[in-house]
């Protein structure tokens, strides 16, 4: 049986983000997705950080809020019955082909507020900077275990998708940071 990829998304705006209407977000979410290389349509919600807590506690046993999930999907999850169906899926299939969505991704629009702030940009920014994370996820990047190479791809997708600091980008830069300063700390307690 041949399986079919599916571009739709489903974009869910649970909680509005000022300057991102349903609409950008969609053309935004089918950009990213395509600078990602992935196949198969992506579901984004946009929610709060209750609801992400709860996914986060559900599906990584983890009981505290995030600001963005990534839920890569099983590859054979739709059978077209009908030729709706088959229709809805984006291309022209015949009934009983399968589809293979990409996955869904979830983001607390309350954190994507609180990132953004000391950040200078938007929560609209923000918030496409988590989607993008999110699909380098789905695309199977793992910034914990690459040796930076998710890092160096987003950033890169940032650039061409006209967005500011990426997310792996920020906190390597905060460690830096933190390097720098604890070194001086402890050898101003020294001197003292």
């Amino acid at each position: 049986m041949k399986v079919f990829v599916t571009e739709r998304t489903l974009v869910i705006l649970q909680r509005r983000v000022a300057g991102l209407s349903k609409e950008a977000l969609d053309r935004f979410v089918l950009r990213a997705r395509r600078a990602a290389g992935l196949r198969g349509g992506v579901n984004v919600l946009v929610t709060g950080s209750a609801a992400v807590r709860a996914l986060n506690r559900r599906f990584r046993a983890q009981d505290k809020a995030t600001d963005v999930l990534s839920f890569p999907a099983s590859p054979l999850v739709f059978e077209a019955t009908n030729s709706k169906d088959a229709k809805s899926a984006g291309r022209k299939l015949r009934p009983g082909a399968r589809v293979a969505p990409a996955g869904d991704i979830a983001i607390s629009a309350e954190i994507a507020a609180r990132n953004a702030a000391p950040l200078q940009h938007s929560t609209a920014d923000e918030v496409k900077i988590l989607i993008l994370h999110g699909m380098l996820h789905l695309a199977g990047f793992d910034h914990e275990r690459d040796n930076g190479e998710m890092a160096r791809r987003e950033m890169k997708l940032r650039r061409e998708l006209g967005l500011p600091v990426a997310l792996i980008e920020r906190a390597q830069t905060v460690m830096q940071e933190l390097k720098i300063r604890r070194p001086a700390a402890a050898r101003a307690r020294g001197k003292a």
